[in-house]
């Protein structure tokens, strides 16, 4: 028999948490993880995952019925878009200006349908004059997939214009939304988008572990007029709805999966502390933290790698110093000052530093540290 292992508890220290994610998360939502654990059909619980439904559809701004938070990262969000509405054999338009663009057309690969990229450089938007010229060379498309705010290197693209070029040319629109939800406009409904996906660790400011995500009428026709079942059970939207599904006037929940409860109620609590912030109000705080960031940087010499005109103001992309070591100094501030900034990512890796302004993050504080911190390790 094995000798049983003499571990000692897990004590992690308190991170000041500004990279690409996760971000620092609020008080009151690690506190909700503490609170007793019930059952996942429990009437109780099934109730709070309707305030849930609610709090996302606001955090959205959408009506859409199909709106959840799937049980797993963003990543497994990302996935349950393609893999519900793609078919194989049918083109996807995959828009590719960083490490997420691409793994969009590798789930467009991996499920038989045929990407047709459309590449811009890294730290760009989305071109939609390319975009266009796209669909109009590919009218036997069914989809234009791109990411709203690319992580990997903190542009912002249109998504509004784009929405609308997938609905002039007959397509769906799968979009990326795990870095702009909560933290910068993002109009499910006004903008025409038929699949969203998100993460909770970004500027929702929850535990990582919960994609919410969202689909249109339109697109939950296409998923019910498939031609074969879902090659995923787990992410089958079709089997998931009736878990999520609306349990007013009497309907019975079904069951699917054990669902997270208490980081369920962890992602009730931040998208509480959001709706009484207010939407408008946490994009503006974004928007005005992310200013003093850049104050801050640029008075230390350093340069952003996203022109101003498209810079995502939760996640700030900066030119690493010629001669400066990337792990070092990263590896200082963290030992030093317990800050966590991000690496660079595919062509930007040691090139690039991403610093995050997310959520309970993008504060005052926190962006006085940063920047003193980086100073001192710089000097």
């Amino acid at each position: 028999m094995l000798t049983p292992p003499m571990i000692m508890p897990f004590f992690p220290p308190h991170r000041i948490l500004m990279g690409p994610g996760p971000s620092d998360i609020y008080p009151s939502v690690l506190a909700a993880l503490s609170k007793p654990t019930v059952g996942h059909l429990d009437p109780l619980f099934v109730g709070m995952m309707d305030e849930i439904k609610t709090l996302l559809q606001y955090a959205f701004q959408t009506k859409n019925s199909v709106t959840m938070a799937v049980s797993a990262p963003g990543s497994a969000g990302m996935e349950a878009c393609f893999v519900n509405l793609v078919e194989p054999g049918e083109t996807v338009i995959v828009c590719r200006n960083g490490v997420f663009g691409e793994r969009m057309r590798q789930n467009v690969e991996r499920l038989g349908a045929i990407a047709v990229l459309v590449d811009n450089t890294w730290g760009e938007p989305v071109n939609p004059q390319q975009v266009e010229d796209a669909l109009k060379a590919h009218p036997e498309a069914s989809f234009l997939a791109f990411v709203h705010a690319e992580t990997s290197t903190g542009a912002l693209s249109d998504a509004k214009m784009l929405c609308a070029l997938a609905k002039k040319y007959d397509c769906l629109s799968i979009v990326d939304a795990v870095t702009s939800l909560g933290g910068a406009e993002l109009r499910v409904d006004d903008w025409g988008i038929d699949a969203v996906y998100s993460g909770s660790q970004k500027c929702l400011s929850c535990v990582p572990g919960l994609s919410p995500l969202s689909f249109s009428d339109a697109a939950v026709a296409k998923l019910k007029a498939r031609k074969a079942p879902v090659q995923s059970w787990f992410l089958d939207q079709s089997l998931v709805m009736g878990y999520w599904g609306d349990a007013t006037g009497g309907a019975k929940r079904s069951y699917h999966h054990t669902a997270p409860v208490n980081t369920l109620y962890a992602l009730h609590e931040s998208l509480r502390l959001l709706a009484n912030e207010g939407l408008e109000n946490a994009w503006q705080r974004h928007s005005d933290m992310h200013q003093l960031l850049r104050h801050g940087l640029e008075s230390l010499g350093l340069e952003f790698v996203v022109d101003k005109a498209y810079r995502l103001p939760q996640l700030n992309t900066v030119h690493i110093p010629v001669g400066v070591d990337d792990a070092a100094v990263r590896k200082l501030l963290l030992a030093d000052y317990n800050l966590e900034i991000g690496a660079g990512l595919g062509v930007l890796a040691g090139k690039a530093w991403r610093v995050g302004l997310m959520g309970y993050g993008a504060r005052r504080e926190n962006i006085a540290l940063c920047v003193h911190a980086l100073a001192t390790v710089l000097r």
